[in-house]
């Protein structure tokens, strides 16, 4: 009977495997397409508008012109050879989908749908052309390879479908987030499986290899093990046979849970909305997939080996697993294992070309290689797994131009080098150890020996090579990683939101339930279920959690190992549930006569040669004894399976409520994730929905308003979305590739409003400005300050000076109220100009041009453009070679008395560099950013110091005869209402003019100090000259309202 039912089982689990794996990858697709259903076919952010922007280069011009291509309309004057400077692999992919393979996915379908009647529908924005006119056309172009398909397809009467560009990029992300789902899935399905092939394969605790610990604990956890086994109501004569594949009921429920995590897991969907065309929507596909042929190849043993699978200790106490290689022979298991570590290797190649982030997953797969040499794990196939990745990873990363030869030269990426060598050493002796079978002493000198002259030769190349400047530094980003401060030390960097250290919690936000769960999946891993694969869980887990604290930004690589732990716990728990009920363990391979005979047989051979030797041990009586005393009875067995169904029953049900909590909150927050930042819906004070859509709409104005080599001021953020939409130069962008330019940049915006004109008139046509509040530009100034003061450290001009003061804390705005330095500052000249009352720009230096709908935007027009420093820009690109593309711009001489006052910025890790770098600065720098309030106040008192000086008897009377309301009487009010006496101090030390102003009904601070009894903001009143004997409209003073109170 169980003959005939376990086969049928087997079909069920997997006719339901499929079913539930297409419904979450569905889910997982449906889920990122929010965006596209609200607001159209729209590509979300910054970087994802430069991304399209290349895609489309590289679409009209082909590869070659891609990587030659110097880009001159942006960073002007200096440009930008693009095709060096990014990871190609996503632009790549989308330009292969647009041209290749979606044409011919969408003929097949339709071809095939209209033959069956169903299933052919393709996307109402799909253009169909004659694929016979194709073919001419891309033979005419050169593409023989693709007017043949072309032509294949007409002769069969297909039709050529194609996609346009535009929307290929936008659904990019929506289709890789499906398949990091399925390739997640993949990793957690192989990390599951118990295959029982050799001692890499079998399941036990993290520690089992440990000389004295793992001894121990296999004694204390073996019994406890087959008791449970036993008693579990499990099949436990089949669970100790080895498995065919890793199709096990355990490993695929583990393989669903982990898939319905991935699908819909926030810290994932935040990186992969239709629209948002960034790297990681596609870099996190690659990632996984290399993880899941990274596990796969340690798989290693085959039960149809030749090779016979031995356990033992060589002559030195070392315990020697998994050796199927003996002498210098090379088994069927280790070519294995080099196979799928090259296939890790080639996904690798894809994730370099992808997404800067391969940097954490070098290291994370070699740190995983070299834990497993010192839990004393090292096998054949882990040295053959790891030599076929490195190699043929690192063999086609350097290919990539922007990579180039790092992972040979960066700090960052010794490492895995490190480790690559280490395992040759290891592998070597263990071979010459085997095949001489060395004594102890033998082979502790042959390791001595190979390991002294490694070290030797290793020391010699990087005493010779460090002088050089060979070794590329540590990047602030990655520096920032493993200071004790939450900062880099560059400012550029640290003014950037996604690289802010993680807040209390930011798990729960992203990850949710999966948070409270991923914990008892790596504890359940490491005391029960640890080997050769899953152990990477464990290494994976610890290093994603450390980064993700460290960076918020790096909450994305929580979303695979969190959705693995969690799936495998929830997975493995079901699983034992189902195989109580049922006493068996399903190996779907077996039971479907899917594995072949040899392999059957060779079990059979083993099996029965292992009865033999007990036999003629005498052992057989006693061990059948004990089979028979430890099975447990029918009635046994009953109680057993009883349990477990009642487990099922109370699971099932328990888990229902948090399983739809959890669909329901990600579905919210997947909502709230899709809405791109360049369009977005709100209410209007009347309670109308609207669509504000002014940054498209300044862009476009820019577009058909200006000359095409009309060059445009704005800051960094903006330069992808001007370049990608309005055509037009820009001075900055997204790629930050060059701090002293940006520094300049935030020079002439922070600077008052005649200094900044003085740059810009060098350099732009137009400047662009974000307002309308939140973060508008005026609030990110502090930043841009910061950043230009990082480099001219001496701004010249009377109050935009910062000396002493790293972080510029002068620039600010206390209580919503500017500084001098800030109000006096070009950029909140044209910021707020006619908005607040006395702010006005000089309509002989910048005449605005545009003013968006919502005043979202708004566009000056430089006046006074330099022509001829323009027109030397034009004419003075010099080649790093004759008829070579590379020709770099410079900056006109108009701007070299500005440029003389720079100071190149040195960060802490640049070592190589020729000079030291301003330890003083970094010093005060992070001293300011401990303690913000201090170099506020001192920053304050300067300028109030600066301010006693200047402001006269005369000014105060002037401003005392300007009765209105405005934001800043409105701030005042409530600062006194709410007696926030800190922040009205710091704006008696920054802004004391302000206090003197006075609202519609004549009435100022004073007035509102004594109605409301605040005797501390009197005080600071009256010590910055604030009367209390003038009148409001009704004639009333200060003290008169004192004295009604009283």
């Amino acid at each position: 009977m169980t003959s005939v039912l376990r086969p049928i089982a087997a079909a069920v689990l997997v006719a339901a495997t499929l079913y539930y794996a297409n419904d979450l990858l569905t889910r997982a697709y449906t889920i990122r397409l929010n965006a596209i259903h609200n607001f159209g076919y729209i590509i979300h952010e910054f970087d994802p508008y430069f991304n399209f922007r290349a895609t489309q280069y590289l679409y009209d011009n082909g590869w070659k012109k891609f990587v030659n291509w110097f880009d001159y309309m942006a960073w002007y004057p200096l440009g930008r050879p693009v095709g060096t400077t990014i990871y190609p692999g996503m632009q790549v992919t989308a330009v292969w989908l647009t041209k290749v393979w979606l044409p011919i996915w969408f003929g097949v379908k339709q071809w095939f749908g209209k033959r069956l009647g169903f299933g052919g529908s393709i996307s109402s924005r799909v253009v169909t052309k004659s694929a016979l006119g194709v073919s001419k056309s891309l033979s005419a172009s050169g593409s023989t390879i693709m007017s043949a398909i072309a032509n294949l397809m007409a002769t069969a009467g297909m039709t050529w479908n194609q996609m346009s560009l535009n929307d290929v990029c936008c659904l990019v992300p929506a289709w890789f987030g499906a398949l990091a789902t399925l390739t997640t899935g993949l990793l957690a399905l192989e990390c599951s499986s118990n295959f029982c092939y050799n001692d890499g394969n079998r399941f036990g605790t993290c520690l089992d290899e440990i000389p004295i610990i793992g001894y121990y604990l296999q004694k204390i956890t073996t019994p406890i093990r087959n008791f449970l086994a036993c008693y579990a109501g499990l099949d436990t004569t089949e669970g100790n046979k080895t498995k065919a594949s890793s199709l096990q009921t355990i490993s695929l429920l583990s393989m669903l849970a982990t898939m319905f995590f991935m699908s819909i897991v926030p810290a994932h969907i935040m990186r992969s909305i239709a629209g948002g065309f960034d790297n990681e929507s596609v870099a996190m596909t690659a990632m996984t997939l290399v993880f899941y042929l990274w596990t796969r190849s340690l798989r290693g043993g085959d039960p149809n080996s030749d090779v016979a699978v031995t356990n033992g200790h060589d002559n030195v106490g070392t315990k020697i697993r998994q050796k199927q290689d003996r002498g210098f022979s090379i088994s069927p298991q280790t070519r294995s294992s080099f196979l799928f570590g090259a296939l890790a290797g080639l996904a690798y190649f894809n994730m370099v070309a992808a997404w800067g982030g391969y940097v954490f997953v070098i290291n994370l797969v070699g740190a995983h290689a070299a834990t497993l040499i010192l839990l004393g794990r090292h096998s054949s196939k882990l040295h053959a797994a790891y030599s076929g990745f490195y190699i043929v990873g690192t063999s086609l990363a350097v290919q990539v131009p922007v990579v180039g030869w790092t992972p040979v030269r960066s700090l960052e990426q010794l490492g895995p080098l490190f480790v690559f060598f280490g395992i040759q050493f290891v592998e070597y002796c263990e071979r010459v150890r085997t095949r001489d079978n060395l004594s102890r002493s033998q082979i502790w000198l042959l390791r001595v020996r190979i390991g002294g002259l490694a070290a030797l030769v290793g020391s010699i190349v990087i005493r010779a090579l460090w002088p050089t400047g060979y070794f590329g530094p540590i990047s602030s980003r990655v520096r920032g990683l493993f200071v004790p401060h939450t900062k880099t030390g560059n400012p550029l960097v640290d003014s950037v939101a996604e690289h802010q250290a993680a807040k209390p919690g930011t798990f729960e936000q992203y990850l949710l339930v999966l948070a409270k769960l991923a914990p008892w999946g790596f504890t359940m891993i490491a005391i029960g279920y640890t080997n050769d694969a899953s152990s990477f869980l464990l290494v994976y887990g610890v290093a994603a959690h450390f980064f993700s604290t460290k960076m918020v930004r790096l909450i994305l690589l929580t979303s695979p190992i969190a959705s693995v732990l969690g799936g495998l716990f929830c997975g493995r728990l079901a699983g034992t549930c189902i195989e109580g009920v049922c006493g068996w363990n399903i190996d779907v391979w077996k039971e479907l006569s899917l594995a072949n005979d040899d392999h059957t047989s060779s079990v059979q051979e083993r099996t029965k040669s292992k009865a033999t030797t007990k036999k003629q041990n005498g052992d057989d009586k006693k061990t059948e004894a004990t089979k028979t005393s430890s099975s447990p009875n029918f009635i046994t067995q009953l109680i057993v399976r009883s349990f477990w169904f009642c487990a099922c029953y109370f699971l099932y049900q328990a888990s229902q409520d948090h399983i739809k909590e959890f669909q329901e909150r990600c579905t919210q927050l997947a909502a709230q994730m899709s809405h791109p930042s360049i369009i977005f819906k709100t209410q209007d004070s009347q309670g109308r929905m609207i669509t504000i859509d002014d940054y498209r709409e300044a862009y476009w104005w820019l577009r058909d308003n200006t000359p095409e080599d009309a060059r445009i001021m704005a800051w960094w953020d903006y330069g992808y979305q001007i370049t990608a939409i309005a055509n037009r130069t820009t001075i900055a962008d997204g790629n930050t590739w060059n701090h002293e330019h940006i520094a300049l940049l935030g020079r002439a915006l922070t600077s008052p409003l005649k200094d900044g004109h003085r740059i810009a008139r060098h350099l732009a046509d137009y400047v662009l400005l974000w307002t309308g509040g939140g973060g508008d530009d005026l609030a990110k100034s502090p930043h841009l300050a910061r950043i230009a003061n990082s480099v001219y450290r001496q701004m010249k001009g009377a109050t935009s000076q910062c000396p002493g003061d790293p972080t510029c804390s002068k620039f600010s705005a206390p209580g919503g109220i500017p500084s001098t330095m800030m109000s006096e500052s070009l950029l909140y000249k044209l910021h707020s100009n006619g908005l607040v009352p006395g702010v006005e720009v000089d309509k002989n230096r910048f005449k605005e041009v545009y003013k968006s709908k919502y005043g979202k935007v708004r566009i000056y027009k430089v006046l006074s453009v330099s022509k001829e420093s323009k027109d030397w820009v034009k004419n003075n690109r010099i080649c790093d070679a004759e008829g070579s593309w590379y020709c770099p711009g410079h900056y006109p001489p108009g701007l070299q008395k500005v440029l003389k006052e720079k100071k190149d910025f040195r960060q802490l890790e640049d070592f190589n560099a020729k000079t030291k770098a301003d330890d003083e600065y970094q010093r005060k720098y992070f001293e300011h950013l401990s303690d913000p309030e201090k170099a506020a106040r001192r920053a304050r008192q300067k300028d109030a110091d600066a301010k006693k000086k200047t402001l006269s008897q005369n000014e105060i009377k002037q401003i005392n005869m300007k009765w209105e309301n405005n934001d800043i009487t409105s701030t005042l009010f409530g600062l006194i209402k709410d007696n926030d006496v800190d922040t009205f101090t710091s704006i008696v030390q920054s802004s004391p003019e302000y206090l003197h102003m006075r609202s519609a009904d004549g009435r100022g601070p004073m007035w509102w100090a004594h109605e409301h009894g605040r005797k501390e903001i009197i005080s600071l009143l009256k010590s910055v000259g604030v009367s209390e004997k003038l009148q409001d409209k009704d004639g009333i003073t200060p003290l008169e309202l004192n004295e009604d109170e009283l």
